[in-house]
């Protein structure tokens, strides 16, 4: 893949965690409402994923430190995923309206994981191969 679209898609996985993780600011009591229930605080949940994915975005932004954020925010990606769970479970977000109200949409979210999950570790695998020639060259000298 050339580096034009491997960069571009990169900076979509950083504008995609920047804007969920300030969502997490903005709007935290619809994020509140999905931490599951045995996690206590839901507040502190929410505050500290939206502040990984704020970092997670940062750094994929950043050629250098793009291969280990992307593994990040598949780490994040799946540890987040109870929270989609539970979601799905509640029948969307109490006292929302359509689409986050929807039990339809809640249950339709779980496997939309996937995708992003793919997305990173392209992102991850695109960084390593733009890597290795840079290493090569520093190995060389």
């Amino acid at each position: 893949m050339d580096d034009s679209r491997s960069t571009r898609r990169a900076i979509g996985l950083a504008a995609f965690l920047l804007v969920a993780g300030v969502a997490h600011f903005v709007i935290p009591r619809s994020y509140e409402r999905i931490v599951p229930r045995l996690f206590a605080d839901p507040a502190f949940w929410v505050r500290w994923s939206g502040v990984a994915e704020i970092a997670c975005a940062g750094l994929i932004a950043i050629p250098r430190t793009r291969r280990p954020a992307a593994i990040a925010a598949i780490a994040l990606f799946v540890a987040v995923f109870p929270a989609n769970v539970q979601m799905a479970l509640d029948g969307g977000v109490a006292g929302e309206p359509f689409p986050l109200g929807s039990p339809v949409v809640a249950w339709a979210r779980l496997p939309l994981q996937v995708p992003l999950i793919v997305w990173a570790w392209r992102v991850a695998q695109s960084a390593a191969r733009q890597d290795r020639p840079r290493a090569r060259a520093t190995s060389a000298m």
